[in-house]
């Protein structure tokens, strides 16, 4: 029978704490069995003496670290190594022993407690605590074990305590009496801020949230009062326009209220404060204003000009009220139909009115101080345009009228409308009737529909185109305003031939001349042939033109190779300015502008300009001008032929090389200077300039 062993936690002794003994009636003392321990700790922590069953603890035990051990114990043969025992289990219990102070599970505790609390676990010592004297307290506390008695062990720890607030104090006015100055204009719209107050409430939070209202005075009806949020403050706003003219100061009187009031804490008073606020407004200078919001003027488009159509009016609000003078926004009347006097705001016209072309005009009449022109106001005017009857009726449209060959008497052909551009208030009433020199027309009648519509009637059986045509039948329409107007339009009526039904067939003359049994087959074949003839006759006239070709040079002395001689000798150096290098021409082939073979001959040629010699100084520029002016020349000799040009260059800025004109001296001439006048002289300068020149 296996019982539990204890074991003191924390042995401090000299030598190993002896636990207990494990034993066996089947050990007869001989040292024949032999004791194992396993289990936890076994080996490490608890040692057993394998001979006598002994088991010490080796190391110094916690019991907060484990409470206890669960070992495995058995005696086995040391001949045989069989077990004379069963394997048994016991346990090892760790006896605690005061070696932990109490510790509190935070080094701080924090705590919060509204303020005029009754008694708890952590209670208030003082009645009536005050937030708003003193808001946070420290306290210590200490924990003992064993019962608080000697050789017990403790711990401390801190507990802030934060007073919560409540809703005790009301929102008061630092002053009774306030007084603002508005600044603002006095045509300041409503919700313009004027002003702030503010009542103190020492609370915090919802507790010391405030709402204003103006309760009583004599501008309760002119202001209003809102809360900011943010800051608990009382804006004070404008309600209605205010009027220096009218009212210089008013006295309110605000009242600040707690939104949340505390019901334990109402004894201590009313919740709510109240104070004077005397607001006054200052005068500006405010901008003339019209007798209305806008004009609307009736004008009939006859008006003359310079005559006055309306009036608007304008004046100071102010208490100086100020003089006004008038003008019209020239952005807005462009054509400057329309001008007004100055001092009265009169409109006059300045131009004549078209109802027709703009019936409305959208103006703006400025009204400015004379002292401050800064102060403006502008208003618009809008002019209507009133119809007169000055434009006469006039067809409605372009008729095309016709009449049958074989039309009877009576019968209606065309029926005509009129329009107007007038616009009459009773509507249009139009009237038609032939002029006076044709009341009596022989062919056509005008019947009136009374309807703003006329039918053109015949007044005979049958017409013939061969005879006459095209009748003219003038009409006059007539409308039925103030003063009449009339117009005479002329209907043009052909003559047609129509089948039994009425249906136009042809109207034109010129079919009457037409043979009656030719067909427009045969039409058709004899316009073809005349296509024909034409082609031919164009054929054989560029025929005709190439047939006879001139040759380019009409000379006896006909030189195919191009080489042109001359046999008149120059007289050299000396004689350069006398001789005529005109003869280098060819007369022969310069007299006459033969056609050139090599280009195709234009209509009209280009008119050749040649340069004067003077505006040219390089002889190479000379001879590209030339050059491409006998290419381009219709009439120049073919291109392989020899030109000659009678031109001489300026002279040389080197002056003449010439070995007659050399320096008679027998000393070098240096002709290094060569080198420097460019690449068109550097043949020279290596002939000349180098040491083993023909010089030497």
């Amino acid at each position: 029978m296996w019982n539990q062993f204890f074991l003191l936690e924390e042995y401090t002794g000299p030598d190993t704490q002896y636990v207990g003994k494990l034993h066996t009636d089947q050990d007869k003392g001989d040292g024949n069995l032999k004791y194992i321990l396993t289990g936890d700790g076994a080996g490490s922590l608890f040692i057993i003496d394998e001979n006598t069953g002994d088991i010490h603890a080796a190391k110094k035990l916690d019991r907060e670290e484990k409470s206890l051990y669960l070992l495995r114990a058995k005696a086995i043969d040391r001949k045989t190594g069989r077990q004379v025992e069963p394997e048994s289990e016991f346990i090892i219990k760790i006896h605690d022993i005061n070696d932990n102070e109490p510790k509190f599970t935070k080094d701080m505790y924090t705590a919060s407690i509204p303020e005029m609390s009754g008694v708890g676990i952590i209670k208030t010592a003082l009645p009536d605590m005050s937030r708003e004297n003193r808001e946070q307290y420290q306290v210590v506390i200490q924990a003992k074990d064993m019962g608080g008695q000697m050789g017990g062990l403790s711990g401390t720890t801190t507990v802030n305590i934060t007073l919560t607030d409540v809703n005790d104090n009301p929102p008061r006015f630092p002053q009774s009496m306030q007084h603002l100055i508005v600044h603002s204009p006095e045509s300041a719209p409503p919700g313009t801020p004027l002003g702030r107050i503010k009542a103190n409430d020492p609370d915090v939070g919802e507790n010391a949230e405030i709402e204003y209202s103006i309760s009583n005075g004599d501008g309760s009806d002119m202001f209003d009062i809102i809360t900011d949020k943010d800051t608990q403050e009382g804006i004070i706003t404008v309600k209605k326009h205010l009027d220096f003219e009218n009212k210089v100061l008013y006295t309110l009187r605000v009242e600040a209220t707690n939104t949340h009031p505390d019901p334990r804490f109402l004894q201590l008073g009313p919740f709510k404060d109240t104070a004077l606020v005397k607001i006054s407004v200052e005068d500006i200078d405010e901008p003339p204003v019209f007798s209305r919001p806008w004009y609307l003027i009736e004008v009939d488009e006859d008006a003359k000009e310079g005559s006055i159509i309306g009036q608007v009016v304008a004046q100071d609000p102010d208490i100086a009220k100020n003089a006004i003078k008038y003008s019209v926004d020239r952005h807005t009347d462009l054509d400057r139909i329309f001008n007004i006097y100055s001092g009265n705001g009169s409109l006059f016209l300045s131009k004549p009115l078209d109802r027709e072309e703009t019936p409305w005009h959208n103006i703006t009449v400025i009204a400015t101080e004379i002292n401050n022109p800064r102060q403006s106001s502008q208003i618009p005017v809008f002019i209507r345009i009133l119809d007169i009857n000055d434009h006469a009726p006039e067809f409605a449209n372009y008729y095309e009228t016709f009449v049958c060959e074989n039309a009877k008497a009576g019968q209606l052909i065309q029926t005509v409308s009129a329009i107007d551009k007038d616009q009459p208030p009773r509507g249009h009433k139009f009237f038609f009737e032939l002029v006076p020199e044709f009341a009596a027309h022989p062919n056509f009648s005008v019947v009136d529909n009374k309807d703003n519509t006329a039918g053109i009637m015949t007044r005979r059986n049958g017409y013939s185109r061969s005879k006459t045509s095209t009748y003219l039948l003038p009409i006059i329409i007539f409308d039925n305003d103030y003063p009449i107007q009339s117009s005479t339009g002329t209907l043009t009526i052909r003559v047609c031939a129509c089948d039994s039904r009425g249906n136009m067939q042809s109207c034109s003359a010129e079919a009457l001349l037409l043979p009656a049994g030719l067909s427009t087959g045969a039409l058709v074949a004899i316009l073809l042939c005349i296509i024909i003839l034409l082609v031919l006759v164009v054929l054989f006239t560029a025929l005709k033109r190439q047939r006879k070709k001139e040759p380019l040079i009409i000379s006896k002395d006909d030189v195919r190779d191009n080489i042109v001689t001359y046999n008149d000798e120059g007289g050299g150096e000396e004689d350069t300015q006398a001789f005529d290098i005109g003869t280098l021409r060819n007369p022969e082939a310069r007299e006459e502008s033969k056609m050139r073979r090599d280009v195709i001959p234009e209509t009209i040629f280009q008119i050749r300009r040649t340069a004067p010699l003077w505006e040219n100084i390089d002889v190479q520029d000379f001879i590209h001008r030339r050059l491409k002016e006998n290419d381009l020349d219709p009439a120049a000799p073919p291109y392989d032929s020899l030109a000659t040009y009678a031109y001489e260059g300026n002279d040389s800025i080197a002056n003449s090389l010439s070995s007659l004109e050399s320096l008679t001296t027998e000393g070098n001439q240096d002709y290094d200077y060569l080198s420097d006048w460019g690449p068109r002289f550097k043949k020279l300068a290596d002939m000349y300039g180098g040491e083993d020149s023909d010089r030497d």
